[in-house]
């Protein structure tokens, strides 16, 4: 049992728990399963954003374009559907997708190729795309009134009680998971986060699996974009601003390390619903948006102090450990 409780994914659900039901005390009904399918289903893009960033994040980089990709793909799928109609809603979707992970290959191939650190890549992506999502759109809005009705129905459809956007959520992180742990892409992002001296080695190309991990990111940020437009039914210059720090936040909660190698799909996901939990709760007990921000804000503090400290005992116990080795072979030897 005490082994559980050190797991960083554990006791943040626990946190989570208690939250929900402190929430719960202030909020009549915040606790009911159907609210909190609620939480979920608006919690999902941010859910897949994080996951997104954890990929990048997992080979020592990071995608601080995420969101602005999010911004210029919804955009782009959202015109093509109120101009051309007969379009099928799949040929969008994976027009989305494509245009996300060509979004991210630019940013991989920049990291990769020219060796430009990824926070300069993709700050300078990041502006880029927002520039260009005004240049597409002119600064105009599509609103609900010109979507095609399948458009907007379909990630809003229920399914077994939840919303077919929540579904969407879960079958990524089940895809993730099963990428990151079971396939030879999974295991070179940990090793090139972790020891990328050791990972060349070991025969791992880290820079082409940087580009790879940009690449899927891109194409998680193009799907989250068609999801983005469909859910709030308005696609504009500005939508989902500030999401790329929500991503990183999340990451960072879920005990993801900004130095690269260490993660889960678990902790990106519970690091998510932490944040999903507190934007739903803070404005129904009437906590004002600056003061949401605060906390956001600590809380992500905290969470670094944390890795930062749980790294740093970890680095002790492995010298401990090798120097108990050093001393019982000395021992044999004598």
């Amino acid at each position: 049992m005490p082994r559980i409780l050190k797991r960083r994914e554990t006791l943040l659900f626990i946190i989570i728990v208690v939250m929900i039901a402190g929430f719960a005390t202030r909020a009549a009904g915040f606790a009911e399963p159907a609210n909190l399918a609620n939480i979920f289903n608006d919690t999902s893009i941010l859910i897949i954003l994080a996951l997104a960033q954890m990929t990048v994040i997992l080979t020592k980089s990071i995608d601080l374009s995420v969101a602005a990709n999010l911004a210029l793909t919804g955009m782009a799928v959202a015109m093509l559907n109120a101009a051309y109609p007969d379009i099928p809603l799949i040929a969008l979707v994976i027009t989305a997708i494509l245009m996300g992970a060509v979004l991210g290959a630019i940013n991989g191939y920049l990291v990769w190729a020219l060796e430009i650190p990824p926070i300069v890549v993709t700050l300078g992506t990041l502006t880029i795309y927002r520039g260009m999502a005004f240049v597409l759109s002119g600064g105009a809005w599509v609103n609900a009134h010109q979507f095609t009705p399948i458009f907007l129905n379909v990630p809003r459809t229920p399914i077994l009680g939840l919303p077919v956007l929540a579904w969407i959520g879960i079958v990524i992180v089940l895809m993730m998971f099963l990428v990151l742990r079971y396939t030879q892409f999974g295991r070179s992002a940990y090793a090139s986060g972790g020891n990328p001296v050791a990972a060349v080695y070991a025969g791992i190309d880290v820079g082409w699996t940087r580009f790879l991990a940009f690449v899927l990111s891109g194409a998680l940020a193009g799907l989250s974009g068609y999801l983005w437009v469909s859910r709030y039914a308005v696609a504009y210059v500005d939508i989902a601003n500030g999401f790329e720090l929500d991503s990183v936040a999340a990451c960072v909660i879920g005990g993801i390390s900004i130095a690269g190698g260490v993660g889960s799909v678990a902790g990106a996901v519970l690091g998510a619903l932490f944040l999903g939990v507190i934007k739903n709760a803070l404005p129904v007990i009437g906590i004002s948006p600056f003061t949401q921000m605060a906390i956001s804000g600590t809380v992500i503090i905290l969470a670094v102090v944390f890795n930062a400290r749980r790294e740093r005992n970890r680095g002790r116990i492995i010298l401990r450990d090798q120097a108990a080795k050093d001393t019982a072979s000395q021992g044999a030897h004598a």
